[in-house]
């Protein structure tokens, strides 16, 4: 739903990303549909830990309705009460608990690693927004610029310093730096609509904002410690880690359920001339075929295809740390002459130009060709800034962290 303001209007409703990111897990479908199954993993422990029910047995044998007293149809019968319960041994129930909460374990785990994707793509789509923000400010700063010196060159003309035909090349000129502006403008509506999907909102589009740092930073952690945070923390590897752990669990779960579970019973009867009597009996299946090989057989192979999967779910954590880290020493390598030089340089001959050009020691072709240079240059910037966060939202996704903010 809208943030609606006291007069009736809706609010302007500005996140940081950590507001967006509070906010996704608060509504997003999926990640709760997650949550339920982790909560439908820690009911199955309790299944799976319960005690075998002892069983009760009565029964009253020889009644004669056809006596010669009708009224004493029960004076003969034989009354016969029995009890029995199963013992299980070779700790089948501590296992069975143990396997259900191995396999609660990898349930969170999985639901981390939904989580954490989930996340990459509400990022990206927030670095998005971001972007497409300072794209917009810097096409209307060109603009504003822009017309300022047109109105300069309206004064020139009037004076009679330059022809007509410049006047209208500079008009002409206008209508680049109006599609930029409007241009950005779709480019970021349609950002804050992916963003707005992604969180399930109803804020209408232009009362939505975002707020951020949209800059870069130099990586100051080696790729090596990078690798061992991605190591402990990535979730995808951790639940391969546990189902090497359950598959354990459920092989020696195998092999205790091949082994034999007395019944231990009594019973009380009545026998004439024996008043009453007790028994005792204890029932021990005959295990002549082992009837659990195939269990066995199959559990032991789960460990060794669990294990292969571990390996190769380490492998790919180290590939997408390894492409991240190089993706973002890349960015840094092209952003970092623009920070030192390039800006710099570009506003200095945009304004240098500019001056010469209304003081008629340029011409016009020098002047046009220097504001598309500050343009250019600009917004190759903001890419390139794009491209860094988009980067370093990757080496996040690969380590499982957020190493980079």
């Amino acid at each position: 739903m809208g943030v609606w303001s006291a007069s009736g209007a809706p609010a302007q409703k500005t996140l940081t990303w950590e507001d967006a990111k509070r906010e996704f897990e608060a509504v997003n479908p999926t990640i709760q549909a997650g949550q339920i199954g982790v909560r439908e993993a820690r009911a199955e422990e309790i299944t799976a830990f319960l005690r075998p029910n002892p069983e009760l047995t009565a029964s009253v044998d020889q009644i004669n309705p056809f006596t010669a007293n009708p009224y004493q149809p029960f004076a003969n019968t034989l009354p016969f009460v029995s009890g029995s319960y199963l013992i299980e041994r070779q700790h089948k129930r501590a296992l069975r608990r143990e396997s259900a909460r191995n396999a609660t374990a990898i349930a969170s785990s999985q639901l981390a690693d939904q989580t954490r994707n989930l996340l990459f793509d509400l990022r990206n789509a927030f670095v998005l927004v971001l972007q497409h923000k300072a794209v917009l400010a810097v096409t209307r700063e060109s603009l504003v610029y822009y017309d300022r010196v047109l109105e300069v060159s309206r004064d020139r003309f009037r004076a009679g310093d330059i022809a007509q035909v410049d006047l209208d090349r500079l008009e002409l000129q206008r209508v680049q730096f109006e599609t930029d502006v409007q241009t950005a403008l779709v480019n970021l509506r349609t950002a804050k609509i992916q963003l707005r999907a992604l969180l399930n909102d109803r804020t209408p589009v232009d009362q939505l904002d975002v707020t951020g740092p949209f800059d870069y930073a130099e990586i100051l952690t080696p790729l090596e410690e990078l690798r061992q945070m991605a190591s402990e923390n990535r979730p995808d590897l951790r639940a391969a880690l546990q189902a090497v752990d359950k598959a354990k669990t459920d092989y020696r779960l195998a092999i205790a359920n091949a082994s034999t579970d007395p019944t231990v019973g009594w019973n009380l009867a009545r026998d004439p001339p024996i008043p009453v009597f007790f028994g005792v009996t204890v029932t021990i299946p005959l295990r002549i075929f082992d009837r659990n090989q195939g269990e066995k057989a199959r559990t032991q192979l789960d460990i060794s295809r669990q294990q292969r999967l571990v390996e190769a779910i380490r492998a790919e954590v180290f590939g997408d740390v390894d492409s991240a880290y190089t993706t973002i020493q890349t960015d840094l390598t092209l952003l970092r002459p623009y920070r030192t030089r390039y800006l710099q340089q570009a506003v200095r001959v945009r304004e240098t130009i500019s001056f010469s050009y209304q003081s008629g020691g340029s011409s016009l072709l020098d002047f046009l060709q220097a504001q598309q240079d500050y343009r250019s240059i600009q917004l190759s910037y903001l890419s390139l800034v794009g491209s860094y966060l988009t980067a370093a939202n990757q080496l996040n996704l690969a380590v499982g962290l957020e190493v980079i903010r």
